[in-house]
């Protein structure tokens, strides 16, 4: 059996950048173990199964895995396949550039809105299909110190301290003073199974910023999953703004940030990230990005 596949990178607008997420088509004849087996080839953040829809009326189903599990939801293929979709779909939408691309996830239904236009990187965004919940009470700040290889001093700012929040996938979100503490971090595995014994992945962010149009600056370590690190993750993307709205708490109204992650990396990504608050509690939770295509092919399976 052949099966056609797409690469792109996601929340760039240039190829080489942002987060590489390999799609695969018409891959309703696979079974889940040959899913994972796939994803693990690919050997990506996230391989994306595009699948028959439940409902008709809907784009795609899909399956989304790790190099070592299915997850749930995640944003940087929730854009990526919507991009994707959108541009082979395009002939089909009454000569109209942009498209409304409702994607059957694990987590529900995800409706992305796609903006095409000519010489310009295609757009994506999508509201979360959920609000984050909050994970209880995340390890000591010495485990996690020891864990991103950093000392406890180095934890926390301002009014920040150290909270966990999932979307699907739980993160433990660990704030660091600046630019210069955050460089030096990193999946220290020989200390991760204490701070993370469910698999939780890390989220390292700091208000200290490489582009002054960007809010904050972040990395993310999920070496559970098979992910030494993340070049941008739309998920934790999303149950950060639980994290902006617990310790920044920001007035009624929409609230825009843009999150710089994958510099470390060499390969920069800029996540929109949109937050409604209402009476001081969190309503809406929006992300955005840029995707391009890179490269397509078959696989024998």
């Amino acid at each position: 059996m052949r099966l056609k596949f797409h690469t792109l990178d996601v929340f760039t607008s240039t190829r080489f950048g942002g987060n590489p997420l390999a799609v695969v088509l018409d891959a309703d004849a696979l079974s889940p173990a040959a899913m994972q087996a796939i994803a693990r080839e690919f050997n990506l953040s996230e391989t994306v199964f595009i699948l028959t829809p439940v409902n008709p009326a809907h784009s795609a189903r899909v399956r989304i895995f790790t190099p070592n599990a299915e997850l749930p939801f995640a944003g940087h293929p929730t854009v990526g396949t919507a991009v994707l979709l959108a541009e082979l779909r395009a002939p089909s939408l009454g000569g109209g550039r942009s498209a409304i691309i409702a994607i059957e996830q694990a987590i529900g239904l995800v409706r992305v809105g796609v903006r095409l236009r000519a010489g310009e990187a295609a757009y994506a965004e999508f509201d979360s299909p959920k609000l984050p919940v909050e994970q209880g009470a995340v390890p000591a700040v010495e485990d996690l110190a020891a864990a991103v290889g950093m000392i406890p001093s180095e934890i926390g700012f301002e009014n920040h301290r150290p909270t966990g929040f999932s979307l699907g996938l739980p993160f433990a979100f660990i704030p660091v003073r600046s630019l210069e503490n955050i460089e030096k971090t990193r999946a220290v595995t020989s200390r991760w199974e204490r701070a993370f014994p469910t698999g939780s992945a890390a989220y390292v962010y700091c208000r200290e910023t490489v582009h002054q149009t960007s809010q904050f600056h972040a990395r993310m370590f999920a070496p559970g999953h098979g992910i030494a690190e993340d070049p941008a993750t739309g998920a934790a993307a999303a149950a950060f703004a639980a994290v902006i709205a617990r310790f920044d708490q920001p007035p009624g109204g929409e609230h825009r940030y843009v999150i710089e992650q994958g510099f470390e990396m060499g390969r920069p990504s800029h996540i929109q990230l949109s937050l409604v608050m209402n009476d001081g509690q969190l309503q809406t939770v929006r992300i955005g990005g840029h995707a391009v295509r890179v490269a397509d092919g078959e696989l024998e399976v």
